[in-house]
C-alpha cells in the first residue's frame, strides 16, 4: 500500500482512533497482564462500538492466545488483538467488471450517503479506465435526482433520470438500456431510501432488482447497501430489512471519517455476514477507498 492511500486511512480514521480505540493503545502499553487488563479492555471495545457479542468473543480469543501462546505482557496482547480484529473484518469481492455494462445497484436509508457515495464510485471506476453511467431510481423526491446531477457533473459522469414521481423500475430499465446503448462499462442505479412506508421500500427495492435482470440478463451483477458509519450499530438493524428484501453482496461504509463508531465495521461481518467492499473516508470526490482490513485496524488503534 502507497504511504499517500495509507495517509488517507489514517486521517480519515482519525475520530474513531482518538474517541476510542486510542485509550486502547494506551492500555496495552508496556506493562504486564492482569484481571483489570481484560476489565478495561473489553469495556474500552464496547464503549468503541464493537458491540456486546463481538466485544465477548474476541475477549474470549485473546484470553486463549495469552494462555496458549504464553503471552505475559499488555504490548504483546496489543499485537495479537490486531491480528483477531483483521479476522473479524471479510475480505471485499471486488467485481471483475467482465460482464459490459455490469450493473450495480446501491441501497440504503436517505441521509446515508448512497447519492454521494454512487458519483464517487462512478468516478474511482471512470479512474481506472471504466466508462460509467449513473442512474437516478429515486423518483419520488425531485431533489434526490437533482442531488445526484449535481454529484454527476462534479465527478464528470454522465446521468439518466427516471421521470419525477415515476416508477423506478422503469427508470433502472432505462437507465441500463442507455448504458447498453452508449457501451458503457458500468452501470450505476441509485435507489430510493424512503418511503411512506418500509414495506413500500422494500417493494420497489425488489422490482428495481428484478426489473434490472429484464433488461440484462445477469442483472444486476452486485447489491451494495450504503451505511452510514456515525449511526454505529443503529445501521445494523436497517440492514437486516433491506437484507430480507433482496440479496445484499456487500457494504459501502460511509462516513467514517465523520464517525467515532467505526467500530461497528466489526459486526458487519459477524452480524450481516457481509464483507465491507468500499469506505468513505472524507468529502472529497477521491475519498471513497477499496476497504483494506490492515490499513483499517492499523488506522483506528496506531494511525
Amino acid at each position: 500500500m502507497s504511504e499517500n492511500i495509507f495517509n488517507k486511512w489514517r486521517i480519515g480514521l482519525e475520530k474513531t482512533r482518538k474517541v476510542a480505540f486510542g485509550r486502547i493503545s494506551n492500555l496495552l502499553g508496556t506493562s504486564d497482564l492482569d484481571e483489570t487488563t481484560w476489565d478495561d479492555l473489553e469495556a474500552l471495545l464496547i464503549q468503541a462500538d464493537l458491540g456486546v457479542d463481538v466485544t465477548l468473543d474476541v475477549i474470549d480469543a485473546l484470553k486463549a492466545r495469552v494462555r496458549d501462546e504464553g503471552l505475559t505482557t499488555t504490548e504483546e496482547l496489543l499485537t495479537v488483538l490486531k491480528a483477531e480484529l483483521i479476522s473479524r473484518l471479510a475480505e471485499p469481492q471486488l467485481l471483475d467488471y467482465t460482464t459490459k455494462p455490469t450493473v450495480i445497484i446501491l441501497v440504503g436509508v436517505n441521509g446515508s450517503g448512497k447519492t454521494t457515495s454512487a458519483a464517487k464510485l462512478a468516478r474511482l471506476l471512470l479512474d481506472e479506465g471504466k466508462s460509467t453511467l449513473l442512474v437516478a431510481a429515486d423518483t419520488y423526491r425531485a431533489a434526490a435526482i437533482d442531488q445526484l446531477r449535481v454529484w454527476a457533473e462534479r465527478v464528470d459522469v454522465p446521468m439518466v433520470a427516471g421521470q419525477p414521481g415515476g416508477d423506478p423500475g422503469a427508470a433502472a430499465f432505462d437507465g441500463i438500456n442507455a448504458g447498453i446503448a452508449r457501451q458503457k462499462d458500468v452501470v450505476i442505479i441509485d435507489t430510493a431510501g424512503r418511503l411512506h412506508t418500509r414495506y413500500n421500500l422494500m417493494e420497489e427495492i425488489k422490482k428495481v432488482h428484478r426489473v434490472s435482470g429484464k433488461a440484462l440478463p445477469g442483472a444486476p451483477h452486485a447489491t451494495w447497501l450504503v451505511l452510514d458509519a456515525t449511526t454505529g450499530q443503529n445501521a445494523l438493524q436497517q440492514a437486516k430489512a433491506f437484507q430480507e428484501a433482496v440479496a445484499i453482496d456487500g457494504v459501502i461504509l460511509a462516513k467514517l471519517d465523520s464517525s467515532a463508531k467505526g467500530g461497528m465495521a466489526f459486526a458487519i461481518k459477524t452480524q450481516l455476514g457481509l464483507p465491507i467492499i468500499y469506505a468513505g473516508l472524507g468529502e472529497h470526490i477521491a475519498d471513497l477507498q477499496p476497504f483494506d482490513r490492515e490499513a483499517f485496524v492499523q488506522g483506528i488503534i496506531d494511525g
